[in-house]
């Protein structure tokens, strides 16, 4: 799998796995509320799996970036050391708001 690949499958995984906590925050902040919103933490009991899948992901995209030597031909896009100098900084700007994302759980109280 493609390292960018990868990365937004993370994005997505990560955005699942904090929808059950951040969502409602959220929607509080934005001044909507109800009884509604207490049904939004039904997606909770997922919340490990797609934890799991968010960082398998990351790892295989850390991998690809970091541990294996480049297989590239001369002449192609990712035989320019730019292009994985940009994969690397694009890997590292998601990576951290998706782990702050789901660090939220631990981090949420302090904001109620």
């Amino acid at each position: 799998m493609r390292p960018n690949r990868s990365l937004w499958a993370a994005v997505v995984a990560g955005i699942g796995a904090s929808l059950c906590c951040v969502a409602p925050l959220v929607l509080l902040t934005l001044g909507l509320g109800g009884a509604w919103i207490s049904q939004l933490t039904a997606l909770e009991p997922w919340r490990p799996l797609f934890v799991a899948i968010t960082l398998l992901f990351l790892a295989l995209a850390f991998r690809h970036l970091y541990l294996r030597p480049p297989a590239c031909e001369p002449g192609q896009a990712c035989a320019d050391p730019r292009t994985l100098r940009n994969q690397r900084r694009l890997f590292w700007l998601v990576s951290i708001p998706l782990l702050a994302l789901l660090a939220f759980p631990w981090y949420a109280p302090l904001f109620y």
